[in-house]
């Protein structure tokens, strides 16, 4: 459930009618979360509130996107909500993994917040494993969306003038009956089950993922937050529209550098 904090004061409300949700799936190399990262950094959106959910691993740290010391010190849970009224967004941040088991109750908790705060419409950036493409899916862009039939009849016509690439469907006994097909999104965490509930219940979604492998997924995280870009323009795109992503403070711990300071 979504609990507002206090300093977003008028913006904290529970109601986003017409917004936008950008939120992450906890996926393989963390591109989601990296890229959405970017988002709030680059926008520096205000914190509005917390996603209370018992269906997250528990975790605590410094401000991800401090600025100076005097933010540094400021806490930041498993999953905080962040707005920015001007261009109707509102972005839910994960930074833990689900709990065994957690996956069904978060999506049912997550939609039921998405209907009563009236958000127009949710998009999720994932990742899936590109080890397991099939033989088509290694073609052309790694790069892969789906729409929810409701958000289809909406914007189906822009991704086909954006000349993306739809997520393939493949077999699901590949050698046995390669005629039946399924959706299958290796590591892509709760991407599957989200997306088919949102169908389910008339929610209108998106999912923009990337095939990559575990590493160094910075530049999978650049690669996907473009790929947002190009539709939600929330940024000026330009020919290294990459440069102009704001980097957080955090990214200097991804690789086990010595902690802050101002952590202890």
């Amino acid at each position: 459930m979504f609990v507002p904090c206090d300093r977003g004061g008028g913006s904290a409300s529970s109601d986003f009618k017409g917004f936008t949700l950008l939120m992450p799936a906890v996926s393989v190399g963390n591109v989601g979360q990296l890229a959405t990262d970017l988002v709030i950094s680059t926008l520096d959106m205000t914190k509005v509130g917390y996603f209370y959910t018992d269906c997250l691993v528990p975790m605590v740290g410094n401000n991800p996107y401090a600025t100076a010391e005097e933010n540094s010190m400021e806490l930041s849970i498993n999953a905080e909500v962040y707005s920015l009224p001007s261009k109707k967004l509102v972005v839910l941040q994960i930074r833990s993994p689900f709990i065994k088991h957690k996956y069904r109750p978060f999506c049912q908790t997550l939609l039921s917040w998405v209907k009563s705060s009236k958000c127009a419409r949710v998009i999720l950036l994932s990742s899936s494993h590109a080890y397991q493409r099939d033989d088509e899916q290694l073609l052309g862009t790694p790069l892969r969306y789906l729409l929810t039939p409701d958000l289809e009849k909406a914007v189906g016509g822009l991704m086909q003038e954006l000349n993306w690439k739809e997520m393939e469907k493949v077999a699901a006994y590949p050698g046995i009956n390669d005629t039946e097909k399924v959706l299958h999104i290796p590591g892509g965490g709760i991407t599957k089950l989200l997306f088919t509930e949102s169908c389910s219940k008339g929610i209108q979604m998106a999912v923009l993922l990337k095939f990559c492998s575990e590493g160094d997924n910075i530049p999978d995280a650049f690669a996907l937050v473009d790929y947002l870009n190009e539709w939600l323009q929330l940024i000026k795109s330009e020919v290294n529209t990459s440069s102009q992503w704001k980097i957080p403070s955090s990214w200097r711990l991804l690789f086990g550098n010595g902690l802050p300071p101002a952590l202890f």
